[in-house]
């Protein structure tokens, strides 16, 4: 429930106000992208581990449709719940971990400053009202592919249609 705050226009000699009220209360959420697509398939959490991840990467392998037929390369950070100890991989997931302080060759860490456009310099009452916000949002990305791609599909990122 902390805010996200941004710069703000206001008249010159008067100061800008943007509403907060800093709560400590957690959503977490977990954005996959096909950068090549600008697919994107979204998941929130109210709490986090290697278990909760677990049955997020299950529900990520459905939706993408992984198995024996479609395999996925997924690129993760080194955050202590995707550590591959005593992780349960979905059929037709394969793990790939991007080198430690290395955020910037993760195109999934691209995907939160369209996340927090419309939360930012909001007071929300609830957690709730955050989660319904946060909800409308990765819905309303999951039809904005070209952008996503623009910003998530690097220039030295392998070509997928030139492998068969």
């Amino acid at each position: 429930m902390k805010p996200i705050t941004r710069g703000v226009w206001a008249p010159i000699g008067e100061r800008p106000i943007a509403l907060g009220h800093h709560r400590f209360e957690w959503l977490y959420l977990t954005g996959f992208v096909e950068p090549a697509t600008g697919a994107t398939v979204w998941n929130i959490t109210n709490a986090i581990s290697k278990e909760l991840f677990e049955l997020v990467l299950a529900d990520f392998a459905k939706s993408a449709g992984a198995g024996k037929d479609k395999r996925i390369i997924l690129q993760l950070d080194n955050a202590g719940w995707h550590g591959p100890e005593n992780l349960t991989v979905p059929d037709g997931l394969r793990l790939v971990f991007q080198p430690p302080h290395s955020p910037e060759l993760q195109p999934a860490e691209h995907l939160w400053a369209f996340v927090d456009e419309p939360l930012a310099n909001e007071c929300f009452k609830t957690l709730e009202d955050l989660d319904d916000a946060v909800a409308k949002r990765c819905l309303a990305l999951i039809d904005q592919c070209d952008i996503i791609k623009a910003s998530t599909c690097f220039h030295w990122w392998p070509d997928a249609t030139a492998v068969k």
